[in-house]
């Protein structure tokens, strides 16, 4: 993500719309954990991202944003999502985190 992504500030709070999205759209590469670990994961180079990881959690709200939205590597852009619910994927994501 560029360098002006980091402080791209996070205005959503909510999570259903994100979770929804990430058990619809995500999981077959994420996983249901978010580890990276989907069923289509084994055919991706380079791997998808482990949303647990120490890397992931270091990035800002706004960096997690930029990659759903632009994609990278074999990962798909989602901007044609409302911005409301990629704000609310950062969210869910987080949640798995923890």
């Amino acid at each position: 993500a560029p360098a002006d992504a980091k402080n791209t500030k996070n205005p959503e709070k909510g999570t259903d719309l994100g979770k929804k999205s990430v058990e619809t759209n995500c999981v077959p590469c994420h996983g249901p954990s978010g580890k990276g670990d989907g069923p289509a994961a084994a055919a991706l180079t380079p791997k998808p991202a482990n949303w647990t990881s120490d890397k992931v959690k270091k990035e800002a709200d706004g960096e997690l944003f930029w990659k759903i939205s632009n994609g990278r590597g074999p990962m798909p852009p989602w901007k044609h999502l409302p911005e409301k619910e990629r704000w609310q994927i950062v969210n869910y994501i987080r949640t798995l985190q923890k």
